[in-house]
């Protein structure tokens, strides 16, 4: 984590400012600042629009009752991809494009999908593979998860708790009809 950490902090802005360097010598700095405007520019109409085309093809699954699991990795990609376009510099940019266009961005979501699906699956559905909840340890709330082959019940499936009878607002009849808490109707 630290590694991948270094490398968005230190390595991508060094290699951006490198490229943005090279560009304004080649071009000059105000066609250099007009290109990072309008690939901004460009970038966010682009995510606008292929958002609202994935949105469509999410609505059209769960008409048809489907899940629409890529569709929504294809969401997040388009995310990814505007944060890009939006951060100045070029490299950021050509990545982000490529997130962008559905040449590129249909067959990685495919991937990254299966490769999901094949996670939940490996670790036995959701519960394995989202650290500390399983098995009865302490989950990530500060709770104990409850597993039904860990529980801390003492003798079997018993649980204590408390309620509390309120009277049924629809319910007409005065209250020494109504059954109070304390009395067993069955005696």
């Amino acid at each position: 984590m630290f590694f991948f950490l270094l490398v968005i902090f230190v390595l991508v802005p060094v290699i951006e400012l490198n490229v943005l360097i090279r560009v304004g010598e080649s071009f000059g700095s105000w066609t250099t600042i007009g290109l990072v405007f309008f690939t901004a520019i460009v970038g966010v109409s682009l995510v606008r629009s292929q958002g609202i085309s994935t949105l469509m093809q999410v609505q059209q699954k769960l008409a048809r009752g489907e899940a629409p699991g890529q569709e929504i990795v294809e969401g997040m990609m388009l995310a990814v991809a505007g944060l890009l376009l939006l951060i100045p510099g070029f490299v950021t940019d050509g990545i982000g494009l490529l997130l962008l266009t559905p040449l590129t961005r249909i067959p990685v979501a495919g991937f990254l999908y299966k490769r999901m699906q094949m996670r939940v699956v490996a670790n036995g559905g959701f519960k394995g593979g989202f650290g500390p909840g399983a098995n009865g340890t302490q989950s990530p709330f500060g709770h104990q998860s409850f597993d039904r082959d860990n529980q801390n019940t003492e003798g079997g499936d018993t649980f204590d708790g408390d309620f509390e009878h309120k009277q049924d607002p629809s319910d007409k009849r005065p209250e020494s009809h109504q059954i109070d808490d304390k009395e067993d109707p069955r005696t």
